[in-house]
């Protein structure tokens, strides 16, 4: 499988598809269990080409992941990993080394390559609080335990904060975004014009699997029809032409074909346009409510 790349500022690339191991899987703190499921469903997912992994701390499954990738067969230096930090955020170097142990990609000569977020902004009580968890990412760059840093679920004035002293600034924010959020403000334009930061999504499918009686019901079920694929499929071709970078998941693993036919598919300018403008006249956001106000776009 053939998933187109995207170069990040830094010189590196990203493959614009990659399998979550996060919402599907999720698990409550204090959850040590193993979940086999898991590791099957992931190691089916290498197998088919999604050699680009999402993964993070908070989700407790990177044992699992570890497992998939030992099991998989595919050599690791064909592998693209994200990680996140959260939970480990006041020790970020402890931490990584902690996540690599997990997934037991501190063994081997030839890595997968490596990619570390910081998860979340709110653990930040001031712009210092960002200044030094930003410090302490380009530490583990310089390293060698990372090829990329960025960052996740930031806003407009986290990213402030944070480039106000960084000397290697955050190649890419994964946030979510999808046609029924696609900020205000120009935000995606400011990051990645203004800033040369790429943007990563999560929640990508939300008008086909969490609001489906949206004002996109029937432009997607149009298109999906007409080119004998899926909604889930449009929303992944119209996040991909976009230059966005699309995480989904599955516990499914026929669903891992479903997906990969977006590489069989292109919209039509007209088509993209129709979904960004219907898609801009709804708001649906799912992650992190409790710090937005209902009709906040940002």
């Amino acid at each position: 499988m053939d998933i187109p790349l995207l170069e990040l500022r830094d010189g590196n690339k990203i493959p614009l598809l990659a399998f979550g191991t996060g919402t599907a899987w999720f698990k409550e703190v204090g959850d040590t269990s193993f979940n086999h499921e898991l590791v099957e469903v992931t190691k089916t997912a290498i197998r088919k080409g999604f050699h680009h992994l999402d993964c993070a701390e908070m989700y407790g499954t990177e044992e699992e992941v570890g497992a998939a990738i030992q099991a998989a067969g595919v050599p690791r230096e064909s592998l693209f990993i994200t990680n996140k930090v959260a939970p480990g955020i006041d020790d970020i170097p402890a931490a990584v080394e902690r996540s690599l142990a997990k997934m037991k990609l501190d063994y081997f000569d030839l890595k997968p390559h490596l990619r570390y977020l910081i998860h979340i902004p709110f653990f930040a009580e001031s712009d210092d609080d960002f200044a030094r968890a930003w410090t302490s990412m380009e530490d583990i760059k310089k390293s060698g335990k990372t090829r990329s840093i960025g960052v996740s679920n930031y806003l407009r004035p986290h990213l402030e904060a944070t480039l106000r002293t960084a000397s290697d600034p955050p190649v890419l924010n994964q946030i979510e975004y999808h046609p029924y959020l696609q900020r205000a403000g120009a935000y995606v334009p400011w990051l990645r014009e203004r800033h040369g930061i790429q943007v990563g999504s999560f929640k990508g499918l939300t008008p086909a699997v969490r609001c489906p009686d949206g004002p996109l019901r029937e432009p997607l079920a149009r298109m999906a029809r007409e080119k004998g694929i899926t909604e889930p499929v449009v929303l992944l071709a119209w996040l991909m032409q976009s230059g966005i970078v699309a995480v989904t998941t599955t516990r499914k693993p026929g669903r891992l074909d479903e997906y990969a036919q977006v590489l069989q598919v292109t919209l039509t300018e007209a088509e993209m346009a129709e979904i960004t403008k219907v898609g801009g006249t709804y708001h649906c956001r799912t992650s992190w409510p409790e710090y937005f106000e209902p009709d906040d776009r940002s």
